[in-house]
């Protein structure tokens, strides 16, 4: 049996469309009656406290969402694989979302729409694209396909990853012992990490203080599509404030939905959107976990598990 756990999402439509692609297997809703001895496979998005309970014949736990983090921390997921989601779809949407972005701050957006504002005509030249330094941190699935529809841009690439990564036009820097060698090149950071223990809080002032100097014009930038917790954004306000960075693009924030009140909405020079930089889709979600389950039923081997260790 197939146990749908979604929140915040259409339930009733992903359980239709899986009771079709998976025919003759029983699909079942969280609302649904059944027994949950015969749960084998659990699909879940943002799962309630009592979503394993009874689970006892588990043998795998899907997860709608590519990051896995909040997941992890759920006090009774059960010691069984966790598959994460991995998607061209969801690749392609974020790698527009990065794209847009640093071409954006890279042709000075910030410094024309101030000029537009004050009607005030004042020419001057953004870099050319090989004269700007785009580093990406977080070399996985999503970060290598950001890098790669960069890459023809003709922008200059580096990347920080945990463990070592050979992607084509790319300079790869490892670990923390070169993390500062790899933000003192980069005029754009863009992050794509998993949120870890060792990278919660990675984007602070510490952090953009380490960033090159000189290369655009009113400072370097940083673009956050990955997770709230990566970022400090007291941090974020400062350094906006004081040019130590000259722009950023948030799509993620410490608290969801970003409060009213937070200081971010103000500053002209901060592009927020709602966490909408890449979204799940539901045929994409169908096919992949459907392929997965009819697989592993027949003895294959579960792709795209989360190593626990390592968060991701």
């Amino acid at each position: 049996m197939f146990l749908l756990h979604l929140s915040d999402v259409d339930e009733a439509s992903w359980a239709k469309a899986f009771s079709t692609a998976l025919a003759p297997y029983p699909v079942v809703r969280q609302t649904d009656d059944y027994d949950p001895k015969a749960v084998r496979y659990i699909f879940v998005w943002k799962p309630k406290p009592n979503a394993f309970d009874g689970l006892d014949n588990l043998k795998a736990v899907f997860s709608l969402g590519a990051g896995v983090d909040a997941l992890l921390k759920h006090p009774k997921l059960p010691q069984v694989p966790v598959v994460r989601f991995v998607d061209d779809d969801l690749s392609q949407r974020m790698s527009d979302y990065v794209v847009a972005h640093v071409t954006m701050h890279h042709r000075q957006f910030s410094r024309f729409q101030a000029d537009q504002k004050a009607r005030r005509w004042a020419q001057v030249y953004p870099p050319a694209a090989q004269e700007t330094t785009v580093g990406i941190m977080g070399m996985g699935v999503l970060g290598q396909d950001a890098a790669a529809r960069l890459r023809p841009l003709g922008f200059s690439l580096r990347s920080w990853s945990r463990t070592p990564k050979s992607v084509e036009g790319v300079e790869n820097f490892i670990g923390a012992d070169q993390l500062d060698a790899f933000l003192s090149g980069t005029d754009i950071l863009v992050n794509l990490l998993p949120l870890t223990p060792e990278t919660t809080g990675i984007l602070n002032y510490e952090t953009f203080g380490k960033l090159r100097r000189g290369g655009l014009a009113g400072g370097p930038v940083i673009v956050n599509a990955a997770r709230g917790g990566h970022q400090k954004e007291a941090d974020i306000v400062r350094a906006l404030g004081d040019g130590t960075l000259g722009a950023a693009s948030l799509d993620v924030f410490e608290i969801e939905p970003l409060p009213a009140d937070s200081p971010l909405w103000d500053i002209e020079n901060c592009y927020i959107t709602p966490h909408i930089a890449a979204i799940s889709s539901e045929a994409s979600g169908v096919r992949y976990f459907s392929a997965i389950l009819k697989a592993h039923e027949q003895g294959e081997p579960l792709i795209n598990v989360v190593d626990r260790t390592r968060g991701y």
